[in-house]
């Protein structure tokens, strides 16, 4: 659920100004999964921009604060919100820590790196939510180190039905500060895609898995 329609569209304006995504139905990418996709997102190029990470930094900040007071501590979920979930953390003037997508097979094993104490409060920063699965399995790891986990706010959201449901199931709040559907409207508005490729990049995401390039 994003946090409110003004703040998509200026995420969808800035993460398409820095090329964090890049839409391109016709030479579509392939994804680590195999799925074929018109889309690419990487939104730690935005640490690279500092107006546009302050952005970032600072409307995540407030809308934690909005909905959540502060927590304990910002928890940033390996490796693409490592960054951005630092800045976050800073400032708010939290302690930070991130999760492994596993338990280190060496030294102390950590699979939650830092400092915090069993029954505190966290929220989740993560840049990027697809099916959900990577950010569900730091939240699991939190949960088994007995700390609260308040929610999860992530940049951006391809809008999967199969995440909603991932997210339902395991009991975890998510919002975004953008989604697929604003980033559409934005690239429509802007010129960035004709219709014909609206056409095709919303056909790909209500199936992505058996999505082939047109």
């Amino acid at each position: 659920m994003i946090f409110n329609k003004d703040i998509a569209r200026k995420t969808a304006e800035v993460l398409l100004q820095v090329n964090a995504i890049k839409l391109s139905p016709k030479e579509p990418f392939t994804w680590a999964s195999g799925w074929k996709s018109p889309i690419y997102c990487d939104n730690r190029i935005i640490l690279s921009f500092p107006p546009i990470r302050n952005y970032v930094r600072e409307t995540m900040a407030k809308q934690i604060e909005k909905q959540y007071g502060k927590p304990d501590a910002i928890a940033g979920v390996a490796t693409g919100a490592i960054g951005i979930g630092m800045l976050v953390a800073e400032y708010l003037g939290l302690p930070f820590i991130y999760v492994r997508p596993d338990a280190k097979g060496h030294g102390r094993k950590n699979q939650i790196e830092g400092f915090i104490e069993k029954g505190q409060n966290v929220v989740v920063v993560e840049d990027l939510i697809s099916t959900g699965k990577s950010s569900l399995n730091a939240v699991s790891a939190l949960r088994d180190a007995n700390i609260n986990v308040k929610g999860m706010i992530a940049i951006f959201t391809y809008g999967f039905e199969t995440a909603t449901k991932n997210f339902e199931n395991a009991d975890v709040i998510l919002q975004t500060l953008g989604n697929y559907d604003s980033l559409l409207e934005q690239a429509l508005d802007t010129k960035y895609i004709s219709e014909e490729q609206l056409k095709t990049l919303s056909e790909w995401n209500t199936n992505p898995s058996e999505w082939n390039s047109i």
